[in-house]
């Protein structure tokens, strides 16, 4: 639902991959940003309209995406796609953070696009300091990036395990992710993304950021 930059993208994404995509919108004029080689269904309507959703083959729907300029709009279409239809993927836009940290909590997942802006350009403007990159619904663990200091490069990954009892989730190693495997050593430029408790990640990151204990 919506046919804006984001709706426009992600459907010609998702159309190119090979799946069956339609696109609900309320302005039928917003159907161009798909372009011409776009071969998915459009439906001009309410996004949350019962009607309309089954036009647009909600009933055999595989997941369904909320993403027109409205927090209300989404929020309250992403919960008749779950509830009313059965959809189990489902996923909302909600440009408020802290309302889309309580619909994460009743089990909606949300993407708020202001606090998810913010956390990507903090994590590229500090040379230190964790950002988290995924939080569970109830906001209790988190995945967040950890740099490491240098001492660590040469050490085994199961060390960091080891000595912060976070848990590593993977690695992004020359561009590509990876899970590690219990022989994997540290090296130069690795990425480390650790599954910790929120409320233990400052205590994880600061033992991150000084030498590992030795052996």
């Amino acid at each position: 639902m919506g046919c804006g930059r984001v709706g426009s993208t992600l459907a010609r994404t998702l159309g190119r991959s090979g799946h069956d995509v339609a696109v609900i919108d309320s302005d039928a004029s917003a159907f161009r940003r798909l372009g011409t080689s776009f071969d998915g269904q459009t439906v001009t309507g309410i996004g949350f309209d019962r009607r309309t959703l089954v036009a647009a083959g909600i009933k055999e729907a595989y997941a369904f995406a909320a993403v027109s300029s409205g927090d209300n709009s989404n929020i309250l279409a992403a919960r008749v796609a779950r509830e009313t239809f059965g959809v189990e993927h489902v996923a909302a836009r909600i440009y408020d953070p802290q309302r889309a940290m309580v619909y994460q909590r009743l089990g909606i997942p949300t993407v708020a696009t202001v606090r998810w802006t913010a956390d990507q350009m903090i994590q590229r403007l500090l040379p230190q300091g964790a950002v988290p990159e995924l939080t569970d619904p109830s906001g209790k663990i988190v995945i967040a990036e950890v740099p490491l200091a240098e001492p660590w490069i040469g050490r085994r990954m199961t060390d960091i395990e080891e000595q912060t009892g976070a848990r590593i989730a993977y690695v992004t190693r020359l561009g590509e992710g990876t899970l590690p495997r219990a022989d994997m050593m540290i090296q130069q430029g690795d990425l480390v993304h650790l599954a910790v408790p929120r409320d233990d990640l400052a205590r994880v990151e600061r033992l991150c950021d000084q030498p590992p204990a030795a052996h």
